[in-house]
């Protein structure tokens, strides 16, 4: 479906641009991907999101939407081209359920996992990775019991579980390579695992996920940039 008033504002490295453009993806809508710099913010993300001058921003004609999971809930209302590519399920109960995970992911999971990559200290880092195993044991049990035997938290397709969740897939492989354990406990998270190599795998998935040896690279100098600050800092 051609779509030339439809803009993505986003980053190859940004999980959250991911998700945008997985939920694009399984839409198949086609859209310009603007990357931006964020050491140098363009004068259009800054006039998109003024409030909180940050990707994703999604310009959809000229109505802008900020907030990555409020974007994917937007794609999908706006384009119901037909059931099998709906994202959020149509039950209102079963809406509220996986909109309740995907905040679980964005709260504890996502602040694990950069916590845990980024701390300039080897005991925080433990903290970190040691919260972030509590999490992945807990949505091992949501995947099981919400996919019901099937391929994905959605079932038989991918849902916005799926996506949020999978947005970080790259960046569960840098904690990998950083830290020499694996992306996932195949004793621990038996679905998980599956789950990652099927989500991938897809053919609304694959090409978005970011290289992961490219993604090291950005995450070594984000890093070294941290450390750069904090020594600078004022004590």
């Amino acid at each position: 479906m051609a779509t030339n008033d439809l803009k993505l504002l986003g980053g190859w490295f940004s999980p959250f641009a991911c998700r945008v453009q997985i939920a694009l993806s399984i839409k198949g809508l086609d859209y310009e991907n603007i990357v931006e710099n964020l050491n140098s913010k363009s004068d259009l993300l800054l006039q998109s999101n003024p409030t909180y001058k940050k990707i994703p921003v999604l310009i959809h004609g000229d109505k802008t939407i900020c907030e990555s999971a409020i974007i994917v809930q937007y794609i999908d209302e706006v384009w119901k081209n037909n059931a099998t590519s709906s994202i959020l399920p149509s039950n209102a109960y079963a809406k509220a359920i996986a909109r309740f995970w995907v905040s679980y992911i964005d709260d504890k999971f996502f602040n694990s996992l950069r916590y845990g990559l980024f701390a300039q200290d080897d005991e925080s880092k433990k903290k970190y990775f040691d919260e972030l195993e509590e999490v992945l044991l807990k949505l091992e049990e949501v995947f099981n019991k919400l996919s019901e035997g099937k391929g994905f938290f959605g079932g038989e397709k991918i849902g916005f579980i799926d996506i949020a969740l999978g947005c970080y897939l790259s960046w569960l492989k840098v904690k990998e390579k950083f830290t020499g354990t694996k992306m996932f406990d195949e004793a621990k998270n038996p679905g998980l695992v599956k789950w990652a190599e099927a989500f991938s795998a897809h053919p609304a998935v694959k090409g978005i996920l970011p290289e992961t040896d490219k993604l090291v690279e950005y995450a070594i100098a984000m890093a070294q940039g941290l450390a750069a600050a904090a020594t600078a800092a004022p004590k």
